[in-house]
């Protein structure tokens, strides 16, 4: 999944830190609030669902992972996927990614977790999370190795594995730090003598471990041999026989049949989920030794090229197995079911009847819905034979009959949350850009949107999302896209119009857009994905024609006056300058300067329905404040921290709109609320309630006091209501 992080120098610590929360008024201490009620907005997935693991011992539950939004557990009488790390804090963001699960089929309430986003040198080490009560509670293990949920192979596994002969011993496969085993059910770990692999830095190292009755198989991704087995838990030794070849390069996934004693292991050239061309799918007589290819289509190496990703095996009917191709674009990727044992299969997606109605964005703007892609989690319940599940990129198909198929994704949100409007009128009281699947309009907060994903055109990630303060039926849009980046609305964004014509720039680098007050100007500013900047371009046509603006600073985030259509401003962070016009963004000059600078993610906003209130996010530096316009700010002394503010309704009585940021009063990086102008705040969130990294957006309700609309990343939008 495409995915947003903070920045890699963090926050204040040590003495600074201690320093900036000395210098606090204590006035202004904040209180602590139980009066919230957190939910998600309702859209369904949206993100990759690395894995699916069903407890072999009791009927009903289940578990998932994703690559950036936690773990869950299946709620079986409720219908839905429960979250297991919404309790991750902000400096613990990096744990949010799950890379591996394991469950105890002799002890049906503990649940092993292994958990680090990213594996690059700038991220946190990797963790081992441990739950005796089907992950309500956790206790922690902070790992010396690093993790990568987030990194390529996510999709292969499991890594983590309850050894098969004693419920103390577990292990755990690494990307660059080899295998590692625990002797004290997690608590403590060590690398795993005996095993012959050499890691390395940049491979993919142990890709899966599965138990085969008393053995347990360690998959490996860095060359031949490819498949390791103990017997003992001491000693290693290659799998004699094994396959080779570029379609047997990378092991993703193994299951066991206990009944037929036969293990299953699909391979690939690449670890994917992206990259792969070629794979394979073979079958070990655990008992006899004997190896036996029962791939059920071969790649051809022209037009359809593929590898192949998930396999399960049916705990009640032996020599039932499922498979899956991914990477398969051309042809589109399926699932075969076999039911001799790999000897002749059938492709489950020519029958398949998709339903999707319950998460319309996933017939991609008007497109038909696609069977599957990114499949490498697939499980078969083992209390139901027809009861099969797969993950894809953004969502979590299942069926009771193998030919009905539908999203069994309730509960589960995993958007990386880019933009948030909340309009002052009109039918939806949201509308939000997101990373992947673009742009939403929110009729309801408890359903999936009805139009899908914004249409005319489709974007993959949003880069801009604005609405006109004095004309909120128009609002504007950029992104990522194939057939144009940039559209408008007249309608408030239920339905969209692509600009006649766009900037060469903005096929390859479409970023920010701000829109005036009464709808006339927009201002698009341009960055590349590798953060080169370009000159922003005006229009006063709704995007018919495009002109350079040469004094606009390159690559900042226009920003329009929420009274005045006059006047726009842009922050240049390279700079530490405010820089604004009056001329509806023909020209710009330098206004307030000597600003904290060097970090793109500072963010100046505007108060609503105010001309001139501009408020400056800094990250640790603080807040500040300008009344005229950027001319002048002020540092805002109830906070030493704020990554990003917004506004919503004011509080009875109240002559300033109420104040909502991620910021930082005291220790704890949190979300508040000021009812008075920023001179205090209360935390609104609690300790259950963190989600990791909130630091890109935040929105109050104008139409309804206390409602804050939070944008996490790989938790979706979450938003909160006084209870």
């Amino acid at each position: 999944m495409v995915a947003s992080y903070p920045s890699r120098r963090g926050v204040l610590v040590g003495g600074a830190a201690l320093a900036a929360l000395a210098a606090l008024p204590v006035s202004e201490a904040v209180a602590g609030s139980r009066g919230y009620r957190w939910r998600n907005v309702v859209i369904g997935g949206t993100g990759f669902v690395t894995g699916v693991l069903f407890h072999p011992a009791v009927r009903g539950l289940a578990y998932a992972r994703t690559d950036i939004g936690g773990a869950y557990r299946w709620d079986e009488r409720r219908g839905r996927w429960l979250p297991l790390l919404d309790h991750i804090g902000w400096d613990d963001w990096n744990l949010l990614g799950v890379e591996a699960m394991a469950v105890d089929p002799a002890h049906p309430d503990r649940l092993y977790l292994a958990v680090g986003t990213y594996a690059q040198a700038w991220a946190s080490n990797g963790a081992v999370l441990r739950s005796d009560d089907r992950g309500a509670t956790w206790a922690r293990t902070d790992l010396a190795v690093k993790l990568g949920a987030n990194e390529d192979g996510r999709g292969t596994g499991e890594r983590l594995l309850v050894d098969p002969r004693d419920s103390d011993v577990l292990w755990l496969g690494t990307r660059h730090d080899g295998l590692l085993k625990s002797t004290d059910r997690g608590a403590t770990w060590a690398a795993a003598d005996g095993f012959p692999a050499t890691p390395s830095a940049t491979g993919q190292g142990v890709t899966l471990l599965v138990a085969a009755g008393r053995a347990v198989y360690a998959g490996w991704g860095d060359g031949s041999p490819a498949l390791y087995r103990t017997t003992d838990g001491t000693t290693w030794t290659a799998v004699p026989g094994q396959p080779a070849g570029a379609a047997a390069r990378v092991p993703i996934r193994a299951a066991h049949d206990r009944h037929s004693r036969a293990l299953y292991v699909t391979y690939a050239d690449a670890p994917g989920p992206n990259g792969q061309s070629d794979g394979s799918v073979h079958k070990l007589s655990t008992t006899d030794g004997r190896w036996t290819e029962v791939t059920p289509v071969k790649p051809d190496g022209a037009s359809d090229t593929f590898g192949y990703g998930g396999v399960a095996v049916d705990a009640r009917r032996p020599g039932t197995v499922v498979v899956s191709t991914n990477n398969r674009w051309a042809a589109v990727d399926t699932v075969y079911r076999s039911t001799d044992g790999g000897r002749s299969w059938t492709s489950l997606k020519e029958t398949a009847v998709l339903d999707v109605s319950e998460t319309p964005y996933l017939k991609w703007g008007g497109e038909q819905a696609k069977f599957g892609w990114w499949i490498q989690a697939l499980a078969v319940d083992p209390y139901d034979s027809r009861h099969v599940v797969f993950g894809t990129g953004a969502t979590l198909y299942g069926t009771r009959d193998l030919v009905h198929w539908a999203p069994q994704i309730r509960g589960l949100e995993e958007s990386s949350v880019r933009q948030l409007i909340s309009p002052p009128a009109g039918e939806a009281h949201l509308i939000s850009g997101l990373g992947d699947i673009g742009v939403m309009y929110h009729e309801r907060l408890t359903a999936s949107p009805s139009r899908g994903m914004a249409a005319n055109p489709v974007f993959g990630t949003a880069t801009g999302l604005a609405q006109a303060a004095a004309k909120p039926s128009y609002v504007v849009r950029t992104g990522w896209g194939d057939h144009g980046n940039g559209a408008h609305s007249e309608d408030g964004g239920k339905t969209w119009a692509p600009f006649a014509a766009q900037p060469a720039i903005a096929k390859d680098a479409p970023g920010p857009i701000a829109v005036s007050a009464d709808g006339r100007v927009l201002l698009w500013s341009f960055v590349h994905w590798d953060g080169t900047r370009h000159p922003a371009h005006r229009s006063a046509d709704h995007g018919a024609t495009w002109t350079e603006v040469a004094s606009f600073p390159k690559g900042a985030t226009p920003l329009a006056d929420p009274v005045d259509p006059a006047r726009f401003y842009a922050y240049d962070t390279g700079t530490g300058t405010v820089h604004a016009s009056t001329d509806g963004g023909l020209t710009f000059a330098a206004r307030a300067g000597g600003l904290p600078s060097g970090d793109s993610q500072f963010k100046l906003v505007a108060a609503p329905g105010r001309t001139g209130d501009l408020w400056l996010s800094a990250k640790w530096n603080g807040l500040y404040r300008s009344t005229d316009g950027g001319a002048t700010f002020t540092k805002v002394d109830s906070c030493w921290a704020s990554y990003a503010l917004g506004f919503g309704k004011a509080a009875d009585g109240a002559g300033y709109p109420a104040v909502y940021q991620v910021g930082a009063t005291g220790a704890i990086t949190a979300i508040y609320r000021s009812d008075d102008g920023a001179k205090t705040w209360v935390r609104v969130n609690d300790d259950a309630h963190q989600w990791g990294w909130t630091g890109e957006t935040i929105a109050g309700d104008p139409r309804v006091y206390g409602r804050v609309y939070v944008a996490t990343n790989g938790r979706g939008i979450q938003y909160g209501e006084p209870a």
